[in-house]
């Protein structure tokens, strides 16, 4: 019970962070769809946008990084929809307006990724960046949706707002 005079938190509300997800999701399928669908991309192909940054189609069958590439795809699939469903119960739980948006981004990118899988086969990964002979891993869109949202979840849990669970 609040003490007497205090403010309830006001309820934070569960749909405009959707728009986040459908944003991320959305955005990153169209970008897939014309690509490997419309473009016909192939494994290999490249355009060196600067010296840094590449624009690569690459194939990844595992998770970051190419981990767990050994795994049967529907498993891989399997796991990645399971923890998809305890971060949708923490998503539906939190009071925190960006914990909630950032489950929400990383949802949408999970989603994403997880539909490469079952439509492709593997993920479709595309943006490089690299100095010099040192390259970091492959990314798409999706992966950008997972680490904003990866982002705010810290930033949540780094400076969390009173009355916030």
């Amino acid at each position: 019970m609040p003490p007497a005079g205090a403010v309830p938190p006001r309820p934070v509300r569960r749909w405009p962070s959707l728009l986040g997800f459908a944003f991320v999701f959305g955005v990153d399928r169209a970008h897939k769809y014309f690509q490997v669908d419309v473009g016909a991309w192939l494994p290999g192909d490249r355009i060196e946008i600067t010296g840094f940054f590449d624009y690569v189609m690459v194939w990844n069958t595992g998770v970051s990084y190419g981990l767990l590439s050994g795994l049967s795809p529907l498993f891989l699939a399997a796991l990645i929809g399971a923890v998809m469903l305890i971060l949708v119960g923490w998503w539906w739980r939190t009071t925190s307006a960006v914990n909630r948006w950032g489950l929400a981004l990383a949802l949408g990118g999970g989603l994403g990724n997880l539909f490469d899988r079952f439509a492709y086969g593997a993920v479709a990964d595309f943006f490089s960046l690299h100095i010099g002979g040192f390259y970091w891993y492959v990314f798409n869109i999706a992966d950008i949706g997972i680490a904003a949202g990866l982002g705010l979840m810290i930033f949540d849990m780094v400076f969390p707002r009173r009355g916030t669970k």
